[in-house]
């Protein structure tokens, strides 16, 4: 079993590896990329005429990983290096020698100028393969003792130590390191919590332009959240989030972080607490009260449908579930949502928002209705095709009753494929969400895949399209593994074997 787990990891991270890859280079090849412009309230301010219209493009292009960028001055200070003479005015000595320089660089830069001015600047298209490998290259992050490199804090001690901190309490803190606290402990699920170790899926732009992808759907939402904060100097009222502390050159600090953190503290970079859950996290409510639903409708219906066969129970059950499987998404959503606005259940999220439970109802009731048809009737086959097994036929010559044989030994063998349906449901949920989130205006993940497409938020989709390939394909290994915790008697192979 450990080799077939091992070798299941194996191809799943092949898996993510392709599906991302390939998503990846559709995004960046096939998308124009002038499209990101369209969502960028900054694009009309700052690009008020030809030179600054192509300086800001450029400037975003080479932050999104499409092209490198030499602007005016960043070419004069590397020319220079190679000829102490050239300067930044329009001149064809000045050319000549910034055309050596080029040449020399190779690797595809061009030589070029600014519509108006004439001033040289450099470009360099960056290969899909590269941009691919520099996204796996920097995909893991470790943070280390020797992480940050500030030529204005040239003693910054450096180390890695377990400390009774007066904010935290006990913790793996870090000095060097990109983050505050490596490993802490608090209230919070999961309780404990790490930053050693982080996923960079790039940054977002241009919605929530700048900022982490994870961090986006990691935060929480809608407004801050004040509380009682235990900060170094002392405990004041505030909204930061005292664990997200990261590291700002202490000659950058102000005078509110010299108040909070004593003058010198390197580490005063900070993200807020919200008064609305995080985008997984509202996701991952209404999913799994999704997969919840689904079973909680499908399993008792299946197994009386196969009790009742060809009763009217089973065949008007049948009916009704062929017609929920053959129903379209869309229409699903709007049936439910019209008929939850009939009784008073929001139909849309802003209106009572995450304060407020029946905001999520109608949403995980969606989600449990898509998947519960197709459970409940692959539940109703299964079991029937038990009724005619040799033990089903030795229980009845016993003497049990229908209803003893079917809860006692059928249902029970029927709950190990039905575990393994598991994994089917949350890849159903995930795919329902897209629709349901955004036909609710629900600030979940599935939702901002959808308006990330719109904006052509590059970075977003591809973030999004990891995470959704990393839960989907890691669910499948997780049924397999409950099916051997249920029945012991399976036995997982590399060959799939039992």
């Amino acid at each position: 079993m450990k080799k077939y787990i091992l070798m299941r990891i194996l191809r799943s991270i092949v898996s993510i590896f392709l599906v991302t890859t390939l998503t990846y280079t559709i995004i960046y090849t096939l998308v124009p990329r002038r499209l990101i412009f369209k969502q960028d309230p900054n694009y009309n301010k700052i690009a008020t005429d030809k030179d600054k219209k192509t300086n800001y493009e450029n400037t975003i292009y080479e932050r999104m990983g499409y092209i490198d960028y030499y602007d005016t001055k960043e070419l004069q200070e590397k020319a220079s290096k190679e000829n102490s003479s050239v300067t930044t005015e329009v001149s064809e000595e000045n050319k000549k020698i910034y055309q050596q320089y080029i040449d020399k660089l190779g690797n595809g830069w061009k030589l070029q100028q600014l519509p108006l001015s004439e001033e040289f600047y450099a470009v360099r298209e960056v290969p899909v393969y590269e941009r691919v490998l520099e996204f796996y290259a920097n995909l893991i992050q470790i943070d280390h003792p020797n992480a940050v490199q500030d030529e204005d804090n040239p003693n910054l001690e450096r180390y890695i130590r377990i400390e009774n901190d007066p904010s935290v309490g006990w913790a793996l803190v870090g000095s060097g390191t990109k983050h505050k606290y490596l490993i802490y402990f608090n209230g919070q699920f999961p309780f404990i919590h790490q930053n050693f170790i982080t996923f960079n899926l790039g940054n977002s732009y241009p919605t929530y332009a700048n900022i982490p992808v994870l961090q986006v759907i990691t935060q929480g939402q809608g407004q801050t959240k004040s509380a009682e904060v235990q900060f170094p100097t002392g405990k004041k009222t505030s909204s930061v989030n005292i664990y997200s502390r990261t590291y700002k050159s202490p000659g950058k600090a102000d005078s509110q972080d010299i108040a909070k953190y004593g003058k010198g503290d390197a580490y005063t970079a900070t993200q807020s607490n919200y008064q609305n859950p995080s985008m997984i996290t509202s996701s991952a409510i209404i999913g799994l009260i999704g997969v919840a639903l689904s079973y909680l409708i499908a399993v008792p219906l299946g197994s009386y449908m196969a009790r009742l066969k060809d009763t009217w129970f089973d065949s008007l059950s049948t009916a009704a579930l062929t017609f929920m499987m053959s129903l379209p998404t869309i229409a699903l959503v709007y049936i439910v949502r019209l008929a939850g606005s009939a009784v008073g259940l929001p139909d849309s999220f802003p209106i009572l928002g995450a304060s407020d439970w029946r905001s999520y109802v109608l949403p995980a009731v969606i989600l449990g209705l898509l998947s519960a048809p197709w459970t409940a009737v692959w539940i109703r086959r299964y079991m029937i095709d038990l009724q005619s097994q040799d033990f089903v036929r030795f229980a009845r010559a016993k003497g049990l009753s229908e209803k003893e044989i079917s809860n006692k030994h059928i249902f029970k063998n029927a709950m190990v494929p039905l575990v393994s349906s598991i994994p089917a449901s949350i890849v159903g949920v995930i795919t329902g969400a897209t629709l349901t989130e955004t036909v609710f205006a629900f600030p979940g993940m599935g939702k901002m895949l959808i308006d990330s497409v719109k904006a052509s938020n590059n970075s977003m989709v591809v973030g999004l399209v990891f995470i959704f390939t990393c839960l989907s394909i890691f669910a499948l290994l997780l049924g397999d593994i409950l099916m051997t915790v249920l029945d012991p008697r399976i036995k997982l192979t590399s060959k799939g074997g039992k």
